[in-house]
């Protein structure tokens, strides 16, 4: 069994992949103040927990936008699982050609979506990830990665409201029923929610003329299902698009596909 790791800023989302199918999955919040010693022993017990020995993990692979915890991660999977990490950088076969200007800048976890979806769609793609910040990428028809996006995201921008301002509340972030608010909370959730549909729906209409042909969008990360409702452009949600990606990037990795 694949043991898929995607690091991000606010969640460390990991999963477990048997003949290429997603067994199971977890989300735990992003702690760098954890050792790899409580790192294994959380994974393992969650592991056992879902009924999945630790001792039928052949593998594992990371993306991590946290520094810091990648060396940590190493350490889990050298002691714990007993195998080498496979670390995702631009120097992996991913099915694409990169053609931003410095390879090394883009963050692991775009990389791996875009690879991902280029691989399942084989068209022209615009993937946007609703993380700690929401990211857009731009693939062409013939496997360019092109480039993208960096916005602030629905929970960053939530939070600046709320820590700025002395009199709104923090609300729940919920879809709301209608963009005209009939109390605080509500007309907080529509410009919240409604108004990040609003800017993935411009990016993503800029980026398509810039592009010069209409891409499909694809939707991921743990906001994608809240937001993708309101938006005019976003035609799938693919909840676990970066778990697919490190499965493919280690098979490719492997030469098993």
């Amino acid at each position: 069994m694949l043991l898929a790791i995607d690091i991000g800023n606010t969640n460390v989302v990991w999963g477990v992949f048997e003949n290429q199918t997603l067994k199971a999955h977890w989300r735990l919040t992003t702690d760098t103040s954890k050792t790899a010693d409580e790192y294994g022993l959380l994974f393992q017990n969650l592991l056992r927990a879902a009924g999945i020995g630790p001792d039928r993990v052949t593998g594992l692979i990371l993306s991590s936008v946290v520094p810091p915890l990648t060396p940590i991660f190493e350490r889990v999977a050298e002691t714990c699982f007993h195998h080498r990490l496979l670390v995702v950088s631009p120097d992996l076969d991913t099915g694409l050609r990169l053609c931003y200007t410095n390879p090394h800048e883009l963050g692991s976890d775009r990389l791996v979506n875009a690879a991902a979806a280029y691989a399942r769609y084989k068209t022209a793609l615009i993937i946007v990830d609703f993380g700690t910040a929401t990211t857009f990428c731009a693939v062409s028809q013939t496997g360019e990665y092109l480039g993208g996006a960096i916005a602030p995201g629905l929970g960053i921008s939530a939070e600046a409201l709320f820590s700025r301002t002395a009199q709104l509340p923090r609300v729940d972030l919920v879809r709301p029923k209608a963009v005209i608010g009939r109390d605080t909370v509500s007309s907080i959730q529509a410009g919240l929610i409604i108004g990040h549909a609003g800017l993935v729906d411009e990016v993503v209409g800029r980026m398509r003329a810039e592009m010069g042909q209409t891409a499909m969008v694809i939707a991921t990360g743990g906001l994608a299902s809240l937001v993708a409702p309101e938006s005019r452009t976003i035609q799938e949600v693919r909840p676990f698009l970066t778990l697919e990606g490190l499965e493919l990037l280690y098979r490719r990795t492997l030469g098993h596909d």
